[in-house]
């Protein structure tokens, strides 16, 4: 019997494990904390798939590649919205309860450049809360090993493919044999100074990949939510209240969004975080105003449960007076390269969900798409795992290895008193300020000096918070390397030594269906 390990325990993860188990492997999941602590649990906007007679495949496809400015991949992107209606299924038969109107038809909202409503909620905005709840539910009825507290460090490679993994679990090493590792850790919040993700997105999943010799594309492309409450620890304040009629204003009152694109706050959610990042400059960085007002007490109370408790808990009546608002940093469209059914390059060796690149996202994600590539890519990943074990590993694109990011020397030397100590808000620091919402060629080049230099004087990881640290400098050391390379700014990589002629152009769509 095929024993296949699966990094994580989200959506993606989860899901992989019950396709692997369905097609008979023996499943074990690792998961360095509690099974519900993921990106998943903290999802607020929903999971879009094609639901209705008023919308079709052709045009989810369409509006997931105008997202990405037109560097989605076409067939990845087929996959995704061909599947979507499956996934749905597959996650209501595991006991996943979506919203539903009082006649029993599931409640469809709308995001920015979606072209119809196909968003589903569950709770009103606990959409990853509860699928995470049902697929941890079916797991555990399904008898499927969970192992709480195993922080994997790296794969292990013997002849040429993956043989199992290395991980501390209750302090001590160890080592668990497989026949396929899936890594569907989620992603890279962590290196920077604001983001929306949990502290448990370290980027580990990428990292161990890329020590594998896995192949790693895109990693300039980080997406920053416009949206995270400003006051207190970052909250994010979800895209669907601005897909209900909330608008944002500057500190004169003024809509700004518009100036940027005619779709205002449902533009691109790279052009809506510009419009906010201008607006704060121009105001000497205080945060912009999100102003649900219109929408009523009642409403948001009822749509957005959990939203209106933290923004209460903070002292704010968002019914009667507009909220602060900044952005902050969200999902990272790259990843470890896969093919459509999560192989990567290393044989044996799959990704999922924010871990892998599939190439569904291009240069920015389409709101409410990474649940869905997490449920339908997930699953395909699970069950190729379970049966493909011992194929080869897919071509899949440029490789970026460890050793090359250990001896990598930047051109722009940065003198060794120059550099701060190493800490991880020192490394969100550098990232925010280097590798952010706005990037130009001399500050990536401080960041890669600076990165390299921590790399080259820092011991070896011996804790699971070192190893975190260290993951967090492997991730961080491949944006930049990504973001340098990408001279011209496209989605959401913005270059402001290159700022092309208007904002968010309009690719080209025919390659979508």
């Amino acid at each position: 019997m095929t024993r296949v390990a699966v990094v994580g325990s989200g959506i993606a993860g989860l899901t992989a494990a019950l396709e692997a188990r369905s097609a008979g492997a023996d499943v074990v999941v690792l998961t360095k904390a509690a099974p519900d602590e993921s990106n998943t649990r903290y999802a607020q906007g929903g999971i879009a798939a094609v639901l209705s007679a008023d919308d079709s495949v052709e045009a989810h496809a369409e509006d997931t590649l105008r997202a990405s400015s037109g560097l989605a991949d076409a067939d990845a992107v087929r996959t995704l919205v061909d599947g979507g209606s499956v996934a749905i299924a597959g996650l209501e038969v595991r006991g996943v309860g979506f919203d539903r109107g009082a006649d029993g038809a599931r409640l469809l909202g709308r995001e920015a450049v979606h072209s119809a409503s196909r968003i589903l909620h569950a709770g009103g905005d606990a959409t990853g809360a509860e699928i995470q709840r049902g697929l941890l539910a079916e797991c555990r009825a399904r008898g499927i090993e969970m192992r709480e507290g195993a922080f994997v460090t790296d794969v292990v490679v013997s002849r040429g493919r993956v043989a199992g993994v290395r991980m501390i679990e209750r302090g001590a090493t160890a080592e668990a044999q497989a026949d396929a590792v899936v890594l569907a850790t989620g992603g890279i919040g962590q290196a920077y100074a604001v983001t929306t993700n949990p502290q448990v997105a370290t980027g580990d999943g990428i990292a161990i990949g890329l020590r594998a010799g896995a192949a790693v594309r895109d990693m300039e492309f980080v997406q920053f939510h416009p949206t995270v409450l400003a006051v207190g620890a970052p909250f994010l304040v979800s895209e669907a209240v601005r897909g209900e009629g909330a608008v944002l204003l500057d500190e004169a009152g003024r809509r700004f969004a518009l100036d940027a694109h005619p779709d205002g706050e449902l533009a691109p959610r790279d052009v809506v975080a510009r419009a906010i990042a201008r607006a704060m400059a121009r105001q000497g960085g205080r945060p912009v105003l999100l102003d649900a007002t219109g929408l009523g007490a009642a409403f948001l109370t009822r749509r957005f449960p959990t939203i209106d408790r933290a923004v209460r808990d903070r002292g704010l009546d968002w019914a009667r007076v507009p909220i602060p608002v900044s952005p902050a940093a969200h999902y990272v469209m790259g990843g470890v390269a896969t093919d459509l059914d999560g192989r990567t390059s290393v044989p044996g060796l799959f990704a999922a969900g924010e871990t892998a690149r599939t190439g569904v996202h291009g240069a920015n994600r389409l709101a409410s798409n990474s649940l869905l590539e997490g449920a339908v890519f997930g699953a395909r990943a699970g069950r190729t795992s379970a049966r493909e074990s011992v194929r080869e590993g897919v071509d899949a694109g440029s490789t970026s290895l460890a050793p090359e990011l250990r001896d990598r020397l930047v051109a722009r030397k940065t003198a060794p008193g120059d550099v701060p100590s190493l800490s991880r808000r020192a490394l969100q620091d550098v990232m925010w300020s280097c590798a952010g919402l706005s990037r130009d060629a001399e500050g990536l080049a401080d960041a890669a000096a600076i990165i390299a230099r921590w790399r080259a004087v820092t011991p070896a990881p011996r804790t699971v918070r070192e190893h975190e640290d260290r993951n967090l400098l492997d991730a961080a050391a491949e944006i930049v390397r990504a973001a340098s390379a990408r001279t011209a700014s496209i989605g959401a990589h913005w270059r402001s030594d290159d700022v092309p002629t208007y904002d968010h152009p309009e690719p080209v769509l025919e390659a979508a269906c």
